[in-house]
């Protein structure tokens, strides 16, 4: 099971500053809201809500903030139009390919802003899946312990198969199938072995070497300017170099 890890090549972009918390707090709020609509609304029937509540819980948003966006979202109380999940693929200068995973209200508005973002950076977006194939769905843990062999025996003992399991310093990394989620997650837990990150994510099966300076500006300009669009939850590329 051991091998290269992606945890380094996973990019986390929600970091919370004053001028973005809002921002991120109305993001958090779509992906809990997805979450319940898409499952229960009790966080121990829905893996799926429990990382949306621990996102929530690392972009700092405070526990009532939560329970409101839970109970608005199951309906109790005054809800808002009923969200969707839907993905745009095209590629950036250098042929690099890029996913963007969304929530909107109304893909009519989101898709052609999205076309409009791609565009002035010199890109294009494409028909769906046109890029997809290139990546990868999987869950990712970062643990607090110097261990592979530790973190091993934890999932062997509760029958949880990692793709990947390595050393970074004093954590191990582990990546899995996204079905492997809960399974980890539990089995780290009764191991008592401290998750310092977890989250389901894609990673590129081949990365794309971009070495031009310039073309690297526009890819990271493209994809900074994706990632302040409102209605977008996580922004991924192939690109290698120059992030």
């Amino acid at each position: 099971m051991a091998g290269h890890s992606h945890w380094a090549n996973i990019k986390h972009k929600k970091g919370v500053n004053d001028r973005a918390k809002a921002k991120v707090l109305a993001r958090m709020g779509k992906l809990i809201a997805i979450a319940v609509q898409l499952g229960s609304p009790k966080p121990e029937e829905n893996p799926r809500l429990r990382l949306a509540i621990q996102k929530a819980r690392a972009s700092n948003m405070p526990m009532d903030a939560i329970e409101r966006a839970i109970k608005k979202a199951a309906g109790i109380g005054v809800g808002d139009k009923p969200m969707s999940e839907v993905s745009y693929e095209g590629y950036a200068p250098g042929g690099v390919a890029i996913v963007v995973d969304a929530l909107t209200d109304n893909r009519h508005r989101t898709a052609p802003e999205i076309k409009k973002l791609f565009e002035r950076a010199g890109g294009a977006i494409g028909a769906p899946g046109c890029v997809a194939w290139q990546f990868k769905d999987v869950s990712v843990f970062l643990v607090d312990c110097p261990s592979e062999d530790q973190v091993m025996e934890a999932l062997l003992a509760a029958d949880a198969d990692a793709m990947d399991i390595v050393r970074e310093g004093d954590q191990v990394a582990i990546t899995a199938a996204t079905q492997q989620y809960d399974a980890i997650g539990q089995a780290l837990g009764k191991a008592k072995l401290p998750v310092a990150n977890s989250d389901l994510t894609k990673i590129p099966d081949n990365r794309v070497l971009v070495t031009d300076a310039e073309i690297a500006r526009q890819i990271n300009d493209l994809v900074a300017a994706l990632d302040e669009h409102p209605d977008v939850q996580d922004v991924f590329t192939n690109m290698d170099g120059g992030e």
